[in-house]
């Protein structure tokens, strides 16, 4: 049993809300989380469950009276008529943390959320397991900053640092728990079910797929693209539908937590700036399956290792925010002279560029682009290069490289 980052911040929010909503991928560990949150006297119900769905549908009055509160709902998406439910029994009733909910597919969950609890519901995002989790040090994990404040913090807890072999091995596995509980021997048979099972069902319930080799198509494509600049034309031309179909699969891919859309810094400041986002697979290990790598060393050494890490260190940046229950404002910089960086994390009026290096020797050159930053109004705080490193070292007075294994 991995301590989970978020679980703090789920006991403290249930205690200021009557309804608590746990959001992201199947298989990620929500019910789990919560189960292990909850004390003796909380019903659980999932909704997976044929019968309990239909009562939740067809009756939700009599649901409610069935399953007594508090009470975890599971999968509540499949029932967007209990919404207005939940609703007159948290008003009527007005203690907090009465309904906790998951639900896998957010893009159906929103809009009931929206219209029948705003102001009732608090809304947490959890992903697959971070790095820190499985090191065991989910408990004392904050969120990223390349400050001193963070290292501080941080490098107490750290265990053993990796080698880049050890640090692909974690990359291709993923992050799913079932798959850091049974090893690598499943995993090929695990993505296999969760593709069939969970992403082909749960989006073709949206959209309404009517090609299932088209959908596959698009799926590897978007993986092989990971930290690239999104082109539909590009996709549209090498998946064999339109752009507006492209685009509305992408966006279920990312209102579904598979994927995350990082979108780049612009102010009225700069016209030159590129205004195409960046996509990242949340996944690795399933990204990696989707590509077709078929162990860690290969994919090291592939083609993709630089993309791959790239994409590896992101998710594990944004799991860092997301299981502290904060929001990620995140940005990447790129300008009409081809001038780049991977990621602005932004706070207050202060921006803190981040370089993703395959290195274990960085350079000061790896942040010749963080200077542009002076020209877009903001105060520019301390940078760094995210590589092989084996410990943290200054680069020059206002940036660092800090070591993968950190994250």
């Amino acid at each position: 049993m991995y301590h989970r980052t978020l679980k703090k911040t789920l006991e403290k929010v249930s205690q200021a809300f009557p309804v608590l909503l746990l959001t992201g991928p199947r298989q990620v560990g929500k019910t789990t989380l919560l189960e292990l949150c909850a004390d003796d006297n909380r019903t659980y119900v999932t909704l997976d469950d044929l019968d309990a769905r239909n009562l939740a549908k067809n009756d939700p009055a009599l649901f409610l009276q069935n399953y007594p509160l508090p009470i975890i709902i599971d999968e509540v998406q499949y029932a967007p008529e209990l919404m207005s439910y939940i609703k007159i029994a948290v008003d009527k009733d007005k203690r907090n943390g009465l309904f906790w909910l998951t639900g896998s597919q957010k893009f159906n969950l929103m809009s009931g959320i929206t219209e029948s609890l705003a102001g009732r519901v608090a809304i947490l995002d959890l992903l697959g397991l971070s790095h820190a989790e499985t090191e065991g040090r989910g408990e004392n994990n904050i969120p990223f900053l390349p400050t001193e404040v963070w290292l501080n913090h941080i490098k107490p807890t750290l265990t053993k640092s990796k080698n880049m072999i050890d640090m692909y091995q974690h990359i291709w596995l993923g992050s799913f728990p079932k798959l850091h509980e049974n090893g690598e021997d499943i995993r090929d048979i695990f993505y296999r079910s969760y593709i069939q099972t969970y992403i082909q069902r749960d989006v073709k319930d949206i959209l309404k797929i009517s090609s299932d080799i088209d959908f596959m198509r698009f799926l590897t494509a978007i993986a092989a693209r990971t930290g690239q600049m999104v082109n539909y034309a590009d996709l549209s031309r090498d998946v064999g539908v339109d752009n507006k179909t492209i685009k509305s699969w992408m966006s279920v891919l990312e209102t579904s937590g598979l994927i995350y859309l990082l979108k780049p810094y612009y102010n009225n400041l700069s016209k030159r700036l590129i205004k195409n986002s960046k996509i990242y697979f949340l996944d690795t290990g399933l990204c990696s399956y989707l590509t077709k790598w078929p162990d860690a060393q290969s994919l090291a050494n592939g083609a993709m290792s630089g993309a791959i890490l790239e994409t590896y260190i992101f998710s594990e940046i944004l799991k860092s925010y997301w299981h502290q229950g904060k929001e990620a404002h995140f940005h990447y910089y790129r300008d009409a002279d081809q001038k780049e960086i991977d990621l602005l994390i932004e706070t207050g009026d202060t921006l803190y560029p981040v370089e993703f290096k395959r290195t274990g020797t960085p350079s000061l050159h790896a942040t010749k682009h963080f200077s542009v930053l002076k020209k877009l109004g903001k105060h520019i705080g301390t940078g760094a290069v995210i590589c092989f490193v084996e410990k943290d070292i200054f680069l020059s007075e206002t940036v660092r490289a800090i070591p993968a294994g950190y994250i």
